[in-house]
């Protein structure tokens, strides 16, 4: 799925929005004691991956994993510390100032919370053309028609512009960051956890508009989620990260119907299912223990102090993200060259 490492001037193939090579975002922390090198966070470790125009890349994993993290590093809205972000062929990464503002109408956020992401002093159209006007995109005429359309876009009434997010429901502030999203006409979209603040019958709703307004338009999605069954139903690729890398990284069929990752295995046996044939299959995989702390990762696999199959050289020695079959891609040092998973190979 993915190539040789971008440079700074990078080349990118048409069919990619966009590449990620190598991002680390690490943040320090204060000194334990004086002259003593300062502890780092490491959020995201090395992450790479390949997003395609007009489809959906899913970052999931537990909280903690990096992949919020990861997605607002994408987006600049969080510090790169290493490595290439390359949108439409363009090194984002070193971008500041003006040519920063200048790249930010192509890419836009959907983020997780509806209530607290909206600003509760502006009326529902000022939100919405706040992107135009900041970004200088149109003239006056144009940005009100451009809001008019938006509103319609994402279900919402012509007069319910000139109410207060106080005024809206969940799911209708969210239609509401959904068309602020929008307003530029990005390229890329990134969603953060975007349902998961919402009941489930507003979920499917938000979801089946994002998947709408994709279809009509060409979004591309790097789209953030802890929920399997809502990553199975929207996204194209998903990409498994644990303790700030990839761990797992295919289409979606093929990671759903074998994951080859021990902790892929282990999420997907946590979906609820209603099919009893796939409930009686499936026991639930219940990991022992918490992951290792991120300021100080272990050597070897991150992975094997909860892996029921670890061994002596997962604990001594980092697996490479590698490439198992036709684009699918694990970190682990026991599956096989032929795709042959531990958790599959033990039975």
């Amino acid at each position: 799925m993915t190539g040789p490492a971008a440079s700074a001037a990078g080349t990118m193939s048409p069919d990619k929005l966009l590449e990620v090579r190598g991002l680390k975002v690490h943040f320090s922390l204060a000194r334990r004691k004086p002259f003593a090198p300062a502890p780092k966070v490491h959020a995201v470790d090395g992450v790479s991956f390949d997003t395609a125009r007009g489809a959906t890349l899913g970052l999931v994993g537990e909280s903690g994993s990096g992949k919020t993290t990861t997605a607002l590093a994408v987006m600049r809205l969080a510090p790169v510390t290493e490595g290439n972000i390359l949108l439409n062929g363009q090194e984002i990464g070193p971008l500041s100032g003006e040519a920063l503002r200048r790249r930010r109408r192509h890419m836009q956020i959907i983020f997780q919370d509806p209530y607290s992401s909206l600003n509760p002093r502006l009326r529902a159209g000022e939100i919405v053309r706040a992107p135009l006007d900041q970004l200088d995109v149109g003239d006056r005429e144009s940005r009100d028609d451009r809001v008019a359309e938006l509103f319609r876009l994402v279900g919402l009434r012509p007069e319910q512009q000139a109410l207060f997010p106080h005024q809206f429901s969940g799911g209708q502030r969210q239609r509401i960051g959904v068309a602020r999203a929008l307003a530029t006409q990005p390229d890329l979209i990134v969603c953060d956890e975007p349902v998961s603040a919402l009941d489930v019958a507003i979920q499917a709703q938000i979801l089946n508009l994002l998947r709408r307004l994709q279809e009509e338009f060409g979004l591309t999605y790097l789209f953030i989620s802890h929920d399997l069954g809502v990553v199975q139903y929207m996204c194209d690729d998903v990409a498994v990260m644990y303790l700030g890398q990839v761990v797992e990284h295919a289409d979606r069929v093929s990671l759903f119907r074998e994951p080859l990752h021990p902790y892929t295995n282990a999420l997907l046996s946590a979906v609820p299912s209603a099919d009893p044939v796939l409930r009686d299959r499936a026991s639930r995989i219940r990991l022992v223990g918490d992951p290792p702390s991120p300021i100080d990762p272990p050597p070897g696999c991150r992975f094997a102090s909860r892996c029921p199959f670890a061994e002596d050289r997962c604990r001594a020695e980092e697996p490479a993200l590698r490439t198992v079959g036709e684009g699918h891609r694990v970190r682990c040092h026991l599956v096989s060259d032929d795709g042959v998973p531990p958790h599959r190979a033990s039975n």
